[in-house]
């Protein structure tokens, strides 16, 4: 059973895949189009959702990174809590390995990046920036070449990323936060503990659940909180175990749910949103900066040295093991779809180079994202695809 619903969300994804590439491009070729200035008022303008006395008032962009993609990280959490309980990851060794490959892709990244900065005279500030991954394209990417290829591979890909993530989203507070609301914030513990202990002990129907998770959202917006943190926590509290009444599991009924309007409505609107870049004015001198070199090393170099080191020296010291069926060659080209950092890198970078987006630091911010999000993902691709054809293929043999 948990190999078909795995199968089954690799399927889904498989064809969206191409629906997320699509609204990549589209958003690449709008931003450089005589729609460029509609397109940045369409992601600028502010719309208010009121319900009752509450009131927020967010941009579109806002609105679809901390609101639809709530609801991604929402399935996401619920996946990597049913491979750590029923399936892939029931193993701690083989938990292990994505988490200590995750941290590794996380250090050498900024090694890299302060080494290049450091030859070139660059600016250091910019080391946070390659240190995520961006799950939804690096997932994307893999659907892409992922038939033939051992379903531990996503689950491998995916949980790094999460702690990834995670680790992107705590330095995220710990270097750029302006302070956290603690009241808000300690509603949503409080909610996430009743939810727990009251899902372990009676069946809570369906739209509780929803209601739920609308609360704790809201108020992790007012707590001046990433929503994707808080998403996956609760999903953490979602029963698994089958109801008595319907031998229903409502973990997975939610995944059933939830995964097609992820997969076919908020990854592509997502990527839309956040994919245009315009080249307005580029210069020659910007596309060879010291900042632009030191972003795509740590993206392309860094996270691929970082993560298939670390998951590599996990296993050696039997601290972890290697993804199930999986060869080291394959472990490698997950590696790599790892550089795709694109839109949390973007993201890090308005953090750490605050400006108007058009200003040099952030043209070349953007540059370099692109440039080592592309180069991780069209070198993945290739990887994976070889070992796809050469499933006996290991780099331990070589």
């Amino acid at each position: 059973m948990a190999r078909k619903l795995t199968l089954d969300f690799l399927k889904t994804e498989t064809a969206s895949g191409a629906a997320l590439a699509l609204a990549t491009v589209a958003a690449l070729v709008v931003a450089n189009s005589p729609l460029s200035a509609d397109y940045f008022a369409w992601l600028k303008s502010e719309h208010t959702l009121q319900i009752g006395p509450l009131i927020l008032r967010e941009t579109v962009s806002e609105w679809i990174k901390e609101g639809l993609m709530a609801v991604f990280f929402l399935v996401v959490g619920l996946e990597i809590k049913y491979e750590i309980v029923r399936g892939e990851l029931s193993d701690p060794r083989k938990l292990a390995t994505p988490v200590f490959a995750a941290l590794g892709g996380m250090v050498a990244p900024a090694l890299v990046y302060l080494a290049i900065t450091g030859m070139t005279g660059g600016p250091h500030g910019g080391w946070p920036i390659p240190l995520a991954t961006d799950i939804a394209f690096a997932l994307a990417v893999f659907a892409l070449v992922g038939k033939g290829l051992p379903a531990s591979l996503r689950v491998f890909l995916l949980t790094l990323a999460i702690v990834d993530d995670l680790g992107a989203i705590a330095m995220i507070a710990i270097l750029f936060s302006q302070g956290v609301q603690w009241m808000p914030l300690l509603g949503v513990a409080a909610l996430l503990v009743g939810g727990a202990i009251w899902g372990r002990s009676m069946r809570i129907p369906a739209p509780f659940w929803v209601a739920g998770f609308a609360a704790v959202w809201w108020l992790t917006v007012q707590a001046g909180l990433s929503t994707s943190l808080t998403a996956v926590a609760f999903a953490l509290i979602v029963p698994i175990a089958p109801r008595a009444e319907d031998r229903q599991s409502p973990l997975k009924e939610a995944m059933h749910d939830l995964h097609p309007y992820v997969a076919w409505l908020i990854l592509p609107l997502f990527a839309f949103a956040k994919a245009g870049v315009s080249f307005a004015g580029l210069s020659l001198d910007q596309a060879f900066a010291p900042l632009v070199f030191g972003i795509a090393g740590g993206l392309f170099v860094g996270k691929q040295i970082g993560v298939f080191g670390a998951a590599w020296l996990a296993t050696k010291l039997g601290l972890g093991t290697r993804p199930t069926d999986a060869t080291w060659l394959q472990v490698y080209g997950v590696s790599l779809l790892c550089g795709v950092g694109f839109t949390m890198s973007l993201f890090i970078g308005a953090l750490a180079f605050p400006g108007a987006v058009d200003s040099p630091e952030q043209v070349e911010v953007k540059l370099g994202v692109l440039a080592g999000s592309i180069l991780s993902g069209l070198c993945g691709v290739a990887a994976l695809a070889i070992a796809r054809r050469t499933p006996g293929k290991d780099l331990a043999e070589t």
